[in-house]
């Protein structure tokens, strides 16, 4: 009421307060990528997390641009509970609004002594030698073996096109127990493969054949002794890239919530040591798996819970974003404490941020969840 009679009583006040209202709305209608004509900069816009459905639900999702569209992979639900669906693709136009594309791999199709009809996980698509190269991890579901977690391991397919079909090429590529594959293509053409299983993995490969060269070795452990505390719970994930003659390899731990550290090396095999003593992204939540905290013997580790509503941020990817930078993909999940909470709230979704290299070093701020403006 106050402010009322303030207007009334000066006009022209008035009418600069009702175009500031109207530039806001307007400005809340503006697509997520909008081009200002006059200066010739682009915007894009984006809220975490970017899907909000449950019919897409996926964790460590993977993007790949091709062409002016972004397609992404990820493991489908249900993650824990057994077999699940397959390999999903999603592609999208614009960054923000995702559909289903097709399955890579339908689980339905697959026959019963199919030797990778198991759980799905952490699946990417790489572009490499003119062809796109998958990598799925998964096993063969038996009636001693349910979930295929006894040959787990690492299969490889190609294919010409990044939706497919995709023909196997090699698996699994390893003997024993390994996750989260990834590949990187070094300038010399070189290529390496590196997983996660009870620590970080990692082998030269040869992708036609899709033979290693040599023995795929561990290189670090959650529980080394060199290991900062943010460690011991267990690390995963990794995803490589090259800077200055520099490589950085990203990677996950579930120690303190879900979290992104940074291994830097002058070779592509390593010896790998910390770019940065803290993690680079995450979140953090003390009653994270407390259980497995508790029995694995760090429940004790001091730190405080992160401002953002998610209990898990992780497992991410590189990819070339909106504005032709590197950004950084992965999921996001709501701290399931929190009441009350959507149906696509109690699954995790895709989340986006830009990447930064910074004083020698990558970063990725936030995890964000309000809405936010990238103007190139």
């Amino acid at each position: 009421m106050v402010l009322l009679r303030f207007l009334l009583l000066r006009p022209q006040l008035a009418l600069a307060f009702f175009l500031m209202s109207l530039g806001a709305c307007t400005q809340s209608k503006k697509p997520a990528a909008s081009v200002d004509a006059a200066r010739g900069r682009h915007e894009f816009r984006y809220t975490n997390p970017i899907t909000r459905d449950t019919a897409v639900s996926m964790r460590d999702h993977f993007i790949i641009k091709v062409g002016r569209q972004w397609f992404c992979t990820g493991t489908s639900m249900p993650v824990w509970s057994g077999p699940n669906p397959g390999v999903r693709l999603l592609v999208s136009d614009d960054l923000i609004h995702w559909r289903q594309h097709s399955w890579l791999i339908d689980a339905k199709t697959l026959p019963a002594n199919c030797p990778y009809n198991g759980r799905f996980w952490a699946p990417e698509i790489h572009y490499i030698q003119k062809k796109y190269w998958l990598t799925v991890n998964s096993g063969q579901v038996t009636a001693q073996d349910p979930k295929g977690m006894k040959t787990h391991s690492i299969w490889l397919f190609s294919a010409d096109k990044v939706t497919g079909p995709y023909k196997l090429v090699n698996g699994p590529l390893t003997p024993h127990y390994n996750n989260d594959a990834t590949l990187f293509e070094d300038e010399d053409g070189q290529t390496y493969l590196y997983c996660s299983g009870n620590g970080l993995w990692q082998a030269k490969i040869d992708l036609p054949t899709g033979k290693l060269l040599g023995e795929i070795k561990q290189f670090r452990g959650a529980k080394d002794a060199n290991n900062p505390g943010w460690m011991v719970g267990g690390i995963e994930g990794p995803f490589v890239l090259k800077r200055d003659g520099t490589y950085f390899m990203f990677f996950s731990t579930w120690t303190r919530g879900y979290e992104v550290g940074l291994l830097r090396s002058k070779s592509p095999l390593g010896p790998w040591e910390l770019a940065a003593p803290e993690p680079i992204f995450g979140t953090r939540k003390r009653e994270y798996r407390a259980e497995m905290a508790r029995n694995g013997g760090y429940s004790n580790l001091v730190f405080a819970d992160t401002p953002d509503p998610y209990q898990e941020t992780g497992h991410n990817a590189i990819f070339e974003g909106p504005d032709g930078q590197l950004w950084s993909s992965c999921h996001y999940f709501f701290d399931q404490r929190s009441t009350p909470l959507a149906d696509w709230q109690k699954v995790p979704q895709l989340g986006i941020e830009p990447l930064h290299f910074r004083n020698g070093i990558f970063a990725i701020d936030g995890p964000t969840w309000t809405e936010q403006t990238v103007r190139y």
